[in-house]
This record gives C-alpha cells, structure tokens and sequence, in this order.
C-alpha cells in the first residue's frame, strides 16, 4: 500500500504580494522608461493628446500627472482588466477602435499599468468612458508588496460624482510619494525621451505630447515636445526597406550644407551579399530571413566643432544644443507599429553593438553619438521579433539575429558612402598635409572651444577618439609610403591559429572516422561507405592545407626557402570553396596541368589566391546567370617571371574605386574591413612584383594581374 507521500498530487502555483514589486518597481530599469510605458499605454487607448505634468505641491515636492483624452475605461474594464495582472487583453485585442480609425496597440504583456509602482508609493486614477460615469480608483503599492497573500491585495474603485474634468472621456494618473528624486537633468532626459516615442515613419498624425514643469518664479511652462528641425535634414542618409525575401532596397543621400555638391545613390544589398557578410551566422543563410519585412532610415553628422557649428549657424540653433539633440536621440531606434520599442534608456542606446563595432575599422565607422536612426517594424510581420520584459533589449531569436544582421549590413554600406563623401578632391594627401595631421593643434582648439560651452567631460571623449583616429590613419599612410608593411608577423600568427585549429580538429575527426570506418567493414554499408570515403578524403584535404601553412607559423620563417606551383596552388584554393562554386554554378577554367615552377613559399601563394577567388565569388553570387572564373598564367619572354592573370564575369570595379582599389580600409563588402587585396598586392611586393587592376575586365567584371619570379 502507497503511503500520503508516495502519491502523486496536484500542487497549485501561487503568487506572492510582492510580485507587484518584481513585475513594477524593480523590472521597469528606469524612472524614464516607467513614464513612457505609461505615455504608451495611453496611445494604445486612442488618446490624441498626453499631457504629462510635474506639479508641486505644498511642501515643494513633486507630484506626476500623465493625462489623456483616450477612450478611458469602464467599471468592467477596471476590474476585469486593469486589475488582471498579466492580462491577454491587448494580446487578444491587438487594434484599438474609436469610430473609423483604427490603431494598432503598442503593448501586449499586460504589465505597463505596474509602471506608476517604479514611479511612486501611490496611485489616484480619475477615468471616464464615452457616455459612462467617472470613476476614481486609488492604489497604495507600498501595502500591496506588504501583503501577507494576494486576497489582501486591493484597489478601491468609487463612483465619482462630479465628472466634469474630462469632455468625453479620458485618463488622468496621479503619481504621489515619488520614489526618486527629479531635477533639471532628469526632467530633460525625460523630455528628450519622449521627444523619440513617436517615429517619423508613423501615419499617426493625431498623437501630440505636451510637457509642463514648474519654472522657477513658480508658473507652470507648458511645451509641446517634438525634436529639433535639424534632426530631420542630415548630411548623410541611408534610407529604404528591407522586402520579405531579406533584400534591402535603399538610397543614400549626401546633403552638405556650404561645400560640396549633394549626391543620392539608389542601391540594392542582395541576402546572399548579406549571408557573407554576416557568416559564420549559418541561420541566415535560408532562402529568406526571420525578421520578416521593415524600412529604415539611419542619419548621421560629422561632429566636430566646426560642424556643430555650421549646423546651428544654418538652422538659428545654439551649437550646444546640436550636439546635446543629437546625444538624445543617438543610436538606432525601434518602432513597431509607430511608438517605440527599444531603446528607452541610456544604458540600452548601442543595443546594436556599433561602438564595439568601430574598432575593427578605425576612421570609418560610425558611433552611436553620431547617428539618429529610425526602423519601423509591425507586429504582424515580425512576429518574433520580441521585446524582453524589462523593456531594454530584444529577445534572443534567431529572427532578431538576422534582424541585426541587416541592419549592421546597411549602417556599413552608409558608412563607405560616408568615406567618400569626406574625402578631399585630388586623392591621397600630400607628404607635407600628412604631417600636419599630426599636429593637436586642432585637438587643443576643439577641447577649448566644448569646454567655453560648458560641455560634460563625456561630450569630449568623440574628440579625442578622433584625433586618436586621426593620429592612427596618418602613421599608416605615411608608413605606405616609405616601406611595405611586413607581412611576417600578419601570416606568421594567421598560420599559426590556422595550422592549431585544423590539427586538433582533424586529430578527433581522424579517430572518429577511424572507428566508424571499422563498424563498416564488420557490417558492410556500401552507402556509409562512401560517406566515409569522403569524409577520410576531407580530413587529408585539411592536413595538407595545414602542412602547406606550417612553415609560416613558424618563428624562423624566411621567404624563398620554399618553391610553389601556381597551377596547384590554384587547385588547392578552388577546393576550399568548392561547395560555394557548386552552389552557384561558376564556370572555372584554370592553366593546363604544365607545372610552373615559382621562388615563391607555397603558403603565401595561397593567401594571394584565396583572396582573389573568395572576392570573386561574393560578386559572382550577385549574378544571375554567366557566371565565370578564369586564370591565366603566360610567360613573359625574359622566363624569369610569370604573370598570373584572374578574371571573373562579376559587376567589376566602380570607377571610383580604380585609383583606391589597393589602399587599406577600401571595400565595398557589408562589413568587410578592406585589407584583403592590400595584404596579397604586399605580400607580392615582397616578391619584387606589382599586383594591379584591368579596367574594364576580360570578362567584363573584375581582372587582376600580377608577376612573381620563377624558379630558375
């Protein structure tokens, strides 16, 4: 016989008090974001004006109003609602109704009424529907988490008998007992913060924040928040949409405001473009992304002090106040279905991870505190895309991973645009303007000037990153000119890592196969066989790579102690990519099976190919049909050298890009960090030979060239 212990029985959840102040006070990460949940909560009543207020009170402390003239609620609403905890409401009900328009909700997790907890000790709610009653509900949170079980959790809810504070209907929140403690700094940051809520993209044309805060000779100010005009007419602009095949189709747009000639470039960033750029995030490459469709527009500024102040003299601007605009609205912002999503506070602006970003391409990145970027997605096309709980991040799916993916893509693809519009007429700079780049002169004039304008210490931090960014781009230019960079230290640790990695992996691959190769031959599989055929022939493939790049990791590498042979070098990379090839069904044709012979170390000669063949097939993949790869290698009549000619039938080099092909820095691949065809033109070089660019192509996309010594 079971004893009471043994039997199975049903135990039922419950819930504490206190979860008003884990789902309120404490998950809600800031006074700011509590506000805007509620400012959004009354957006999803159909509200057309939000009132937010702080007032004072007797004893000069502060008390927050957020009134609307929404739909208001009900009794029935305020009890089977309002004081669900986690209500499906909004999740069942996704569109709002008031007559003939129509909105779709910002919020679904039932949770943003529990903001006012993070706000204040207590609540006072005056709400009216169209036609009903008004009612007055009073909450005291602090006695709420107190509670012993939630069957002494209340609010209290009465009829108000005098209703002539709202003409038709409405919500005023009166927030008492504030928990924080409010001032200048923390009222603006708030203001800014609201002044992003809304984005550009929205048809809602009828959503107007008002603002009002006592001054100090005691007379309310009331203002409408909206971003300054500037904000809207940058120097530089990506703008588009992303379709439901993960394409993205946009326009960049150059707009100086004294010198210059203003450009716009229609361009077209293709998924497999993406895919590349992106890998090794294998969840991309499908036949369409997760995220589904959305548009964008990311702007951005140069912000100097002579920037800044080019921007307030033309738009009667203070100059202090362009770079705080721009502080306050910086970095990319998500809105679904018009109100926005992510970010809400400071700590979460570089929720796309630009600033880390930047380091790996000095001079040419964009931070967060120089762009202003809008996305619109909407509920029912992004589905999962998600925003956490705390309101300050996106959920980790795989739908947000492409999502990200892409839009790092488009913020690279306006940063090159950038890069050229920034560079000055006649090409590379003269020895002697190099050298005055070292100067800080500029640097000790540009802190003077932020510091008269009583800037915070953070404000100067982009100015000396970018004299630091200058400092690093003009020691690498100069250093172009005079020697070629050595090479050693680059291929020596790439080889390195790469004969490591191959020889620990195919060490366990070798005595796996091993041991499954003896399961086949005690039980015959003519099928596993072959796959194990394959497998075994996979793994000898990567031992010879790493035998090929072991003596490059090697610190008593010396140039010309090894001879290589160019058609087997060339079949040696062809193999690494042989799935790709297949995949997109490119034509090869490579030098009959003559061996030639060269004083070049095997190693090196593959780095040099494999970065030929691997750009040309990411622009082959943006080629429909005639997809071809071809080499040629012809001697000269000397015999002393040989000239190896690749050529492909891709879209080519743009003509802008001929004179700069080869500088570092220069590359037209989303996220790419433009030093592959300088390390294989100096890795060359070392060779006594010059790497150069055909214009137009032998097959009508790219062709390069280059000669390298024989072995005699």
């Amino acid at each position: 016989m079971r004893s009471e212990d043994e039997e199975t029985r049903a135990v039922n959840f419950r819930m504490h008090p206190r979860v008003f102040a884990a789902l309120g006070a404490d998950l809600v990460t800031s006074d700011t974001v509590a506000v805007m949940e509620l400012v959004k909560n009354s957006y999803d009543a159909f509200a057309t004006r939000v009132d937010i207020r702080f007032v004072a009170d007797s004893d000069d402390r502060f008390l927050l109003e957020v009134e609307d003239n929404g739909c208001g609620m009900d009794r029935d609403c305020l009890e089977n609602v309002w004081a669900v905890v986690g209500t499906p409401f909004r999740l069942l009900n996704p569109r709002s109704v008031k007559g003939k328009n129509v909105r779709r909700v910002s919020g679904s997790k039932g949770l943003g009424r529990l903001s006012s907890a993070r706000l204040g000790r207590k609540l006072e709610m005056l709400t009216k529907s169209e036609g009903g009653p008004c009612w007055h509900l009073t909450v005291d949170w602090t006695s709420l988490a107190s509670a012993s079980e939630m069957g002494q959790c209340c609010a209290y809810l009465r009829r108000e008998n005098k209703d002539r504070h709202f003409a038709k209907s409405g919500t005023l929140l009166q927030i008492l007992d504030l928990t924080s403690q409010w001032d200048d700094d923390t009222i603006t940051e708030l203001q800014e913060s609201l002044a992003r809520l809304v984005t550009p993209f929205s048809k809602v044309d009828d959503f107007r924040l008002f603002f009002t805060v006592p001054r100090g000779d005691g007379k309310p100010e009331e203002v409408e928040i909206a971003a300054p005009e500037f904000l809207s007419k940058p120097k530089y602009a990506i703008r588009g949409h992303v379709d439901s095949q993960g394409t993205v189709h946009s326009r960049y747009e150059y707009s100086p405001l004294s010198d210059g000639s203003p450009r716009s470039v229609n361009l077209t960033l293709s998924r497999s473009q993406i895919a590349k750029a992106v890998a090794p995030l294998a969840r991309y490459n499908r036949s369409s992304p997760d995220c589904g469709p959305f548009e964008f527009e990311v702007r951005a500024w140069d912000v100097g002090p002579d920037d800044t102040l080019e921007i307030a003299e033309h738009f009667g601007e203070a100059k202090a106040n362009i770079r705080r605009a721009i502080r306050a609205h910086k970095g990319i912002s998500v809105y679904r279905d018009g109100i926005l999503v992510l970010p809400k506070s400071e700590d979460a602006r570089d929720w796309l991870g630009l600033d880390l970003r930047r380091i790996s391409k000095v001079g040419t990145r964009l931070s967060t505190s120089q762009i202003v970027g809008f996305v619109s997605i909407s509920a029912d096309q992004n589905k999962d895309i998600e925003d956490t709980s705390d309101r300050e991040n996106l959920a980790k799916t795989p739908a947000v991973a492409a999502f990200q993916e892409i839009l790092k893509a488009i913020v690279s693809q306006l940063e090159d645009l950038r890069d050229e519009d920034r560079v000055r007429p006649g090409g590379q700079a003269h020895m002697s303007e190099l050298f005055e780049d070292l100067s800080a002169e500029t640097l000790v004039a540009e802190m003077t000037a932020i510091a008269d304008e009583g800037a915070l210490v953070s404000e100067a931090l982009p100015m000396l990153k970018q004299f630091r960014e200058k400092l690093d781009s003009t020691r690498g230019a100069i250093e172009r000119r005079f020697i070629y960079y050595s090479r050693l230290a680059t291929v020596g640790t790439i080889a390195q890592m790469l004969v490591h990695e191959i020889r620990n992996r195919t060490t366990v691959l070798g005595q796996f196969i091993r041991r499954v190769a003896r399961r086949v031959e005690s039980s015959p599989d003519d099928e596993l066989g072959r796959k194990v055929d394959q497998a075994q022939d996979s793994v000898a493939t990567l031992e010879r790579l790493a035998d090929t790049f072991a003596p490059l990791a090697s610190r008593g590498f010396r140039r010309r102690r090894r001879d290589g042979v160019l058609e087997l070098s060339i079949q040696r990379c062809l193999e690494m990519v042989d799935k790709d090839i297949k995949d997109l069904s490119i034509t090869v044709s490579t030098p009959k099976s003559e061996e030639t012979r060269v004083a070049v170390d095997p190693g090196e000669l593959d780095a040099v190919f494999l970065n030929l063949i691997n750009n040309a097939v990411y622009w082959l993949a943006q080629k429909k049909k005639g997809r071809r790869l071809a080499f040629t290698v012809s001697r000269p009549r000397s015999g002393r050298r040989v000239e190896v000619t690749v050529d492909d039938s891709g879209p080519g080099v743009s003509k802008e890009d001929i004179e700069r092909i080869f500088l570092p820095g220069v590359t037209r691949k989303p996220g790419g960090i433009g030093m592959g065809l300088t390390v294989a033109s100096e890795i060359i070089g070392e060779y006594g030979g010059k790497m150069g660019l055909i214009y137009p192509g032998v097959l009508g996309g790219a062709s390069f060239s280059f000669d390298i010594p024989t072995k005699i």
